[in-house]
């Protein structure tokens, strides 16, 4: 039975039915993709089942789902500003194509994007693209204090979700930086190169220090 989900206004913002299931089915999906991809693809399942599948999947959750659901959100949050009607929508082949991809031991994530409607200068149109990229940077900063907690208190698990929380959001950053396609980064360099360049130069240089050098984010269990 299909589930009915009704709008609702959260923190000033009106989402619909429809967007609050796109996003649910977007963050399921993702959590779903990135702890099959740090698992190692379909060679860690066993892992993932070892210790118990819903830690794992708690753990993608709150890692590579909040990074998606507040990336997204904040694209939202600024176009609402500029007077935009926006919502977000799923792209379920893309949603597919994330899981397909982990199982392989790799990740490509493009589950979406929000879509608004209305008039628009360049500017505003660069701050709505920008706004994601800047969540996520934020939010690795905000997950660095969670791993330090679980090394302090000897928490395996609350160590793992900063040091996921982490490389998730600096390589989710990097990457929808990229100024190519539909990514963040092209509109973001349409409207300004010297913004673009000063947050996606940064974004890569932490992306490759902390996932591909020192390779963060793979430690643990699972």
């Amino acid at each position: 039975m299909a589930t009915n989900f009704t709008g609702r206004r959260i923190g000033g913002l009106y989402f619909s039915g429809t967007e609050l299931r796109d996003l649910l089915v977007a963050w399921l999906a993702l959590g779903v993709a990135f702890t099959l991809f740090f698992a190692g693809g379909s060679a860690g399942i066993d892992r993932i089942v070892a210790a118990g599948v819903v830690l794992p999947l708690l753990v993608g959750l709150l890692t590579a789902g909040v990074a998606f659901l507040l990336h997204e959100i904040a694209h939202k949050v600024v176009a609402v500003r500029y007077d935009q009607v926006a919502e977000f929508r799923a792209d379920n082949g893309m949603l597919f194509l994330a899981v397909a991809s982990a199982l392989l031991g790799f990740i490509f994530a493009a589950p979406g994007a929000v879509h608004h409607r209305g008039r628009l200068t360049p500017s505003e149109h660069g701050r709505i693209a920008l706004a994601g990229p800047v969540v996520n940077l934020l939010l690795m900063v905000a997950f660095v204090p969670v791993l330090y907690a679980g090394i302090l208190f000897g928490s395996e698990v609350l160590a793992l979700i900063g040091e996921r929380g982490v490389a998730i959001n600096v390589f989710l950053a990097a990457f929808n930086l990229v100024p190519y396609g539909p990514l963040d980064g092209k509109t973001v360099m349409n409207w300004s190169r010297g913004v673009w360049a000063a947050s996606f130069v940064p974004s890569v240089l932490l992306a490759v220090l902390l996932v591909f050098v020192l390779g963060l984010g793979f430690g643990g269990p699972f």
